[in-house]
């Protein structure tokens, strides 16, 4: 009888806890893609052949149309309304001191987690330089909800 006192103990602390991080928006993920002058990340939907590919776009710059951070994030039970992912850069581009900015509305959330793109290409891309660190944040009207960076951040 005591065991089963102890396991109903064990469920209730095990329930409490996964329903208080339920509701908690994060960034999961963050993989900065080099695009080549077609766009792609890769070339076939092997990741030994995307990070292959990538290596390659890393070492050819002229290859380069541009770079793509795919940002992996969940947020259960919130509304994606009004909600952006922003991509702050800092680049190795001496007359900036403020980091690069872009942001993207995001569209509809999946089930379990959902992965947003940020794309930097043109003349952003081709004046920014080397990326020496990067931070994403998840923002819902005007406030952040989440974060991750870099280490060098």
């Amino acid at each position: 009888m005591t065991w089963l006192k102890w396991l109903c103990l064990g469920a209730l602390i095990l329930g409490l806890r996964v329903d208080a991080q339920a509701g908690s928006p994060r960034i999961l993920k963050v993989l900065p893609q080099y695009l080549d002058l077609q766009g792609r990340h890769s070339l076939s939907p092997s990741l030994y052949e995307r990070d292959a590919y990538q290596a390659l776009l890393r070492k050819n710059p002229a290859r380069c149309s541009g770079i793509r951070y795919a940002v992996q994030w969940k947020a259960r039970g919130m509304s994606t309304e009004g909600m952006t992912v922003r991509i702050e850069l800092r680049t190795g581009n001496k007359n900036d001191v403020k980091p690069l900015v872009k942001e993207q509305p995001i569209g509809h959330k999946g089930v379990f987690s959902h992965w947003s793109n940020v794309i930097i290409d043109g003349d952003a891309f081709k004046e920014m330089g080397e990326v020496i660190a990067w931070r994403a944040t998840l923002w819902q009207e005007g406030k952040q909800i989440a974060e991750q960076k870099s280490f060098l951040w």
